[in-house]
């Protein structure tokens, strides 16, 4: 079991490349917190906080297959740096605006999101170029399972920074992060002999002209989105009913819980040397979600927290293995030279099913309670699992 993990480290340039991976994402998550308390100390309002991290959001979407495309075709570290370096100036930018210019905030945080450096997607671009079969596939997971626990770690520092320091300081921090992460990873690519793109096969007449056309890559790359929005309402289920509940501080342990059942699912799917069933793996994600349902109002009234902690654990087992089957089959699906605006596309899809969740999750929990958002959730798992079956006969295909 222990020996996918033993010649994944084998690789060369493999370990420094995914920790500088993962490094160069840790900004993500802390950003949102930041700007958010910082519009609203401008403002006074969250409406329109709302709308200027929305809008630094909109620009990394939009950006993210704009730059897989240009690392597909031009030097990748260069593309980092370029970005990193927009994206530091749009943070120090919005750490320094003066509060009564602050409508120009919603520019510069769109303007950052249009430079976010593409780390992500090229790095999930470079797996399949050193690594193959069961190495490859625990990498992904791997990746998958530190980038969950990522995202509860840097809220938490985030959140810190803001209360002991200030918003601003945090946008300083995230700013320098973003820019010392991509500047690294970068670095190591170049190191690697990744920096380069991957050479274009010479004869192209029968390939598809827009990556999307890709047999079952639209596909491959809604599972996520759905899959995305799903897992992203189900944080704010948990956020939004212990609030409501009166005891606020209880969403960091649960959410740590679904954590924390991710890593232990990850680093054991990991291990496997068996090549993963995509379908398998999000049926049991998406029959997970399902379980939390009866452990939450109104179904259960008034809730137990303990109850619905430990089935949130028992459901975090089942998500890296299947955020990482989902995402290695973007990869297979792709054209090789065009791996990295797949996975911009990708980048795109998941910020579109963050986008989703909120509003979703919202109307659900103000309308039928905590049971119907996180069956909301489930559902939009579900339709994950159908368009899986398409993911998979296209693989089989290729």
């Amino acid at each position: 079991m222990l020996r996918p993990y033993r010649d994944l480290v084998t690789v060369p340039h493999l370990p420094m490349l995914l920790v500088w991976s993962l490094l160069g994402r840790l900004h993500i998550p802390a950003v949102p917190i930041a700007l958010t308390t910082l519009a609203a100390d401008w403002t006074g309002s969250y409406a329109i906080a709302g709308l200027i991290v929305g809008a630094g959001t909109l620009g990394t979407a939009i950006s993210g297959p704009l730059r897989g495309r240009m690392a597909d075709r031009a030097s990748a570290p260069r593309q980092l740096l370029l970005a990193a370096v927009g994206y530091g100036t749009a943070m120090l930018a919005l750490a320094a605006l003066p509060d009564a210019l602050w409508p120009l905030a919603t520019l510069i945080a769109l303007g950052g999101g249009l430079c976010s450096p593409p780390v992500a997607q090229i790095a999930r671009a470079c797996w399949p170029r050193i690594t193959t079969g069961t190495v490859r596939e625990s990498v992904y997971t791997v990746e998958a399972t530190l980038q969950e626990l990522t995202f509860v770690v840097t809220p938490l520092v985030a959140a810190s920074t803001v209360a002991l320091l200030s918003p601003r300081a945090a946008l300083i921090g995230a700013g320098v992060v973003a820019l010392i992460g991509a500047v690294g990873f970068g670095g190591t690519l170049s190191r690697a002999g990744l920096g380069e793109p991957e050479p274009r096969p010479a004869a192209t007449s029968a390939r598809p002209g827009h990556v999307l056309a890709a047999p079952g890559l639209l596909a491959a790359i809604a599972v996520l989105t759905l899959t995305v929005a799903g897992l992203v309402s189900v944080d704010l289920v948990m956020v939004a009913w212990t609030r409501d509940a009166g005891v606020p501080a209880a969403a960091g342990p649960l959410m740590a819980c679904f954590a924390l059942g991710s890593l232990i699912g990850g680093l054991v799917s990991g291990g496997f040397t068996k090549p993963p069933r995509l379908i398998r793996r999000m049926v049991l994600m998406t029959a997970g979600i399902f379980l939390l349902v009866p452990t939450l109002p109104p179904v259960l009234e008034p809730g137990s927290m303990w109850l619905t902690g430990a089935a949130l654990l028992v459901t975090g087992v089942f998500i890296a293995p299947a955020l990482a089957a989902s995402t290695s089959r973007v990869g297979e699906l792709a054209p090789s030279d065009r791996r990295a605006e797949a996975f911009g596309w990708l980048a795109a899809g998941m910020t579109t099913g963050t986008a989703i969740a909120a509003p979703l999750s919202g109307a659900l929990m103000d309308t039928w309670g905590p049971a119907a958002a996180v069956g909301g959730a489930a559902l939009l798992c579900a339709l994950g699992v159908a368009l899986s079956f398409w993911v998979a006969a296209a693989s089989r295909r290729g």
